[in-house]
């Protein structure tokens, strides 16, 4: 389903914010388990006793053997391996990576593929002609592994309940968004080439062509984004607005099974798109 708003003023949209107000700041880490105590590792989907042992009559017995019958150790290695079950979903193997993929500024192979993938999406699965894209590096929160990829690594990198959005915009508009993020921090963009020389923008082609203020743009985002998300008012000024019900996950997973269906590996480049001169990359 798909909500859309036409004609949108900046009337239309009102923020709502509180001063004393801070949201909490979450971050993810992964560690790998060497089983250098009591042998127990990761567990997949088909390996749980293997990895974690079992639990019988209030004892565990790890998979080196040895066996627990005091202490909090029986009660949290049962309720470790009762849970996995309901974990096996995110435990499916779902592609396969080259090499660890992070993200970093001003551009990386991680985000290139996040921002891409939701501008494609955004542009077929709406409707809608799309000449550039811009999503937030806060939104992506975790490494993309090597080897096999599982769901759990594409949930964990893509967390957050939000939703792909277009929005059409004045040439003039988008001149304004990245001056503004030229002074305060580039966020992730597609098929846009930016040059920023001590935080003025000296470049920008949008598609390969020099901006045009008195041209209309489609836009893909996010609606985090669309009113105040990091800074960022990507709707302000609007002249459409598409909101959709599609979430940013299930357009990711729409390309990494498209990759797995035709036996590509989640690989990425940059492509210097983002380029600072005399700028500390902010």
């Amino acid at each position: 389903m798909v909500k859309t708003v036409l004609k949108l003023t900046a009337a239309a949209l009102v923020a709502v914010s509180c001063a004393q107000y801070r949201a909490p700041v979450f971050s993810w880490e992964k560690f790998g388990m060497d089983g250098h105590r009591v042998g127990a590792g990761v567990p997949g989907v088909d390996n749980v006793e293997k990895a974690l042992g079992v639990c019988s009559d209030g004892a565990y017995t790890a998979p080196n053997g040895r066996v627990f019958t005091e202490g909090s150790t029986p009660a949290v290695a049962r309720a470790m391996i009762e849970v996995q079950p309901a974990m096996a979903r995110v435990k499916q193997v779902v592609g396969t990576s080259s090499a660890k993929l992070s993200k970093r500024r001003p551009e990386s192979e991680l985000s290139n593929w996040a921002v891409d993938v939701l501008t494609s999406q955004t542009e077929s699965l709406l409707g809608r002609k799309v000449d550039f894209g811009i999503c937030n590096f806060g939104g992506i929160r975790t490494d993309m592994p090597e080897g096999e990829v599982i769901l759990d690594d594409i949930e964990s990198m893509f967390p957050f309940k939000n939703y792909l959005c277009y929005v059409k915009l004045k040439g003039s508009t988008v001149k304004e968004i990245f001056d503004w993020m030229a002074e305060n921090g580039v966020e992730c963009v597609s098929r846009v080439k930016l040059v920023v020389e001590d935080r003025k923008v000296k470049e920008l082609l949008i598609g390969g062509e020099p901006l045009d203020p008195d041209r209309e743009y489609g836009l893909a985002t996010i609606n985090f984004l669309l009113d105040g998300g990091d800074d960022l008012f990507l709707a302000k000024d609007a002249i459409e607005l598409v909101q959709s019900d599609i979430l940013v996950m299930d357009a990711i997973m729409n390309d990494v099974r498209a990759r797995r269906k035709e036996g590509r590996r989640l690989e990425y480049c940059t492509d210097g798109r983002v380029e600072y001169i005399n700028s500390d990359g902010k």
